[in-house]
């Protein structure tokens, strides 16, 4: 399952030389994680007061062209597999039909009370299997 996004980049976003800061785009890869979960109809923040929380344990950017102020990009997050103990996104991000950027994030499912990994939630598996 894959989910698209648009995001203009804002004036804040850039750095001195007038490109995309490298740390925003693992905020935007953020932004892609939530919204694929939410058009699944699940409430990261409600996965969190359920007691459930999902820390990165790995990060891969790969920058190919820079992005700047006001331009329009497309954020592509698509789910790497079926989730485990894990869930695994990859990400693609374009502008004018060009990728600029590609990405990936590993993330664990971690139980707030044990502070232990834990199996993915059976409610989210359900919620993947019905449009796998």
């Amino acid at each position: 399952m894959e989910d698209e996004i648009e995001i203009l980049v804002r004036y804040s976003e850039t750095d001195q030389m007038s490109f995309v800061y490298h740390g925003n785009y693992v905020k935007y890869f953020e932004i892609g994680r939530i919204t694929w979960l939410k058009k699944l109809g699940i409430s990261y923040k409600q996965m969190e007061e359920d007691g459930v929380m999902l820390p990165v344990i790995e990060l891969k950017i790969n920058f190919k062209q820079p992005a700047s102020f006001d331009d329009k990009l497309i954020l592509t997050t698509r789910l790497k597999s079926m989730p485990s103990y894990m869930i695994e996104f990859d990400f693609e991000i374009k502008r004018d039909d060009q990728i600029i950027t590609i990405g990936y994030t590993k993330l664990v499912f971690l139980n707030t009370k044990t502070n232990k990994p834990m199996r993915c939630p059976e409610s989210i598996l359900k919620e993947i299997a019905k449009v796998s």
